[in-house]
């Protein structure tokens, strides 16, 4: 930030700015300035000017005299400049103001009389601890209301009654312990009261919010999800509360909702959320389930369920989940995963089920995945018939599994993969291994991870990149195919009582 100031400093004392920018600013084409390190607001500023930005200065009092001569002024973003009060009457003059800002600032209360010309009103970061009706009175073009992070303990309709054309609704971060209803805003479409103190959502609250779409009350204390909301709603975001129970009853009604995000809740099952056809995504993660959810609807393109309790995985959970793009299962204890239990998830692309109890790869995985994260597991062992089909994958996770050997045909049949992570494992650095880098490396695949466990001499060296292992590996070779050419000689030859060694078997070959 210092660097910035200092930059700004000298361009405002180029030739290339206006000889009227006030010191401490920079101004561009008259009509927009940037000032920090301010002790007030500058006089003398054009009246041509219709952006002032201020920045990190110690401007304790705004007052009318300060922006008399602003005619123009369109956008007003005073930001972190310890301002505690606004002179009454201040802003009223100001008939082309359409944006005031005055973030992280030491305001008890919002700035009386504000130009009815105002469309964005932004008070984030600031000390106010109540909201009265005057104080928003006249604002009938007001689209933008954020109060996040001040002291607010409680919200009303008649506090907001005269803002007719309000569209988006910020209170995130207040002390809100209460509401009332009905809100009478009409073209309310974006409203968030994430992490309050509220416990419950009275039933009239929603009555006249028949435009809402996103409505977000994640962080509180609420113990059910509202009644009546509105059947507008597309994104509903309900996570960090109390809930233990889900009533898909009282939301059949949702026609568009389209996202639903309940993690980290105390969820211990879930049945008919069917009833929300429209769903294509929703968040469990952090709940306490111990099956995955029964009848979920057809539409679904997302499922998080990752840390919770879920042991099992069966193709009757996703019978019907053909538009299922993402499957989040990590952080479970599951077991067992039925084979081709996802076989009609038909366009699947991202299947996470890292840290679970997991003994190899699930068999019949959808052909369409992408990405595959077993990180976590104890899988011991990959087999060509586990990975078959995935023509498409292009990222695998293995880490911190129990494997020891890669097999060549299962890594053949991955023509797409580009990364590869193998680190955590107990590599035994045979020469097959090594095949299996020259394999990996024609793809063009990035392998992460590799260090040899077996045999003990070889111990933290990395098959991919050490020198020593495959130099021992190209001789063994060496060895190996002289050894043929001389069977064939002394077949060819018929010296029957010559007895060749050729018990090697170059698969388990271990560097000595």
């Amino acid at each position: 930030m210092h660097l910035l100031y200092t930059f700004l400093v000298l361009l405002s004392l180029s030739d290339g700015f206006s000889a009227n920018c006030p010191g401490r600013c920079s101004c561009d084409s008259m009509q927009s300035m940037q000032c920090y390190r301010l002790i007030e607001v500058p006089s003398g500023i054009p009246s041509t000017t219709k952006r002032l930005y201020i920045s990190h200065s110690k401007i304790q009092h705004l007052q009318l005299s300060n922006f008399t001569q602003m005619l123009a002024l369109e956008d007003f973003i005073l930001l972190a400049s310890g301002t505690e009060s606004v002179e009454n009457d201040t802003f009223r003059t100001l008939s082309t103001l359409k944006t005031l800002e005055l973030w992280k600032n030491k305001l008890r209360r919002v700035p009386s009389t504000l130009p009815a010309s105002l469309e964005v009103l932004k008070l984030n970061d600031n000390l106010i601890y109540v909201l009265h009706g005057s104080d928003f009175e006249g604002l009938k073009k007001l689209k933008i209301l954020e109060l996040k992070n001040n002291m607010i303990s409680a919200l009303s309709p008649s506090m907001l009654s005269s803002l007719v054309s309000l569209q988006s609704l910020m209170l995130d971060g207040n002390n809100m312990e209460s509401v009332a209803g009905p809100l009478t805003l009409p073209h309310l479409k974006y409203m968030s009261m994430e992490n309050n103190k509220l416990h419950l959502i009275p039933g009239s609250f929603f009555t006249s919010l028949q435009s809402l779409q996103f409505l977000s009350f994640s962080g509180n204390f609420l113990t059910a999800i509202p009644i009546n909301l509105p059947k507008s709603l597309l994104s509903l975001k309900m996570e960090r509360n109390k809930l233990k129970i889900v009533r898909f009853q009282d939301m059949k009604h949702l026609d568009n909702l389209s996202h639903l995000y309940l993690s980290e809740n105390l969820l211990s099952s879930m049945d008919g959320a069917q009833l929300l056809a429209n769903l294509t995504t929703l968040e469990l993660s952090q709940n306490q389930l111990q099956m995955l959810p029964l009848r979920l609807p057809a539409r679904l393109q997302k499922l998080d369920c990752s840390s919770n309790l879920i042991q099992r995985v069966t193709a009757q959970n996703f019978q019907d989940l053909r538009d299922l793009k993402h499957l989040f299962l990590d952080n479970n204890t599951v077991s067992l995963f039925e084979a081709g239990a996802l076989q009609r998830c038909s366009q699947l692309s991202n299947l996470a089920l890292e840290q679970n109890l997991l003994l190899s790869i699930p068999l019949r995985l959808p052909g369409t995945l992408a990405r595959l994260d077993l990180k976590g597991n104890a899988i011991q062992a990959i087999a060509e018939r586990e990975l078959k089909g995935l023509k498409q994958l292009q990222v695998l996770n293995l880490r911190n599994n129990k494997i020891s050997a890669l097999d060549l045909k299962a890594l053949e049949g991955l023509p797409r993969l580009r990364h590869l992570y193998l680190d955590g494992n107990p590599w035994n650095c045979t020469c097959s291994l090594l095949r299996a880098r020259e394999v990996l490396k024609a793809k063009g695949t990035d392998v992460r991870g590799g260090q040899c466990a077996a045999p003990a001499e070889r111990q933290g060296e990395n098959w991919m990149s050490s020198k020593k292992i495959l130099r021992q590996c190209e001789h063994h070779l060496h060895l190996t195919e002289k050894s043929k050419e001389t069977k064939k000689k002394l077949k060819h030859e018929d010296l029957s009582s010559i007895k060749v060694n050729m018990d090697d078997d170059d698969d388990d070959y271990e560097i000595d």
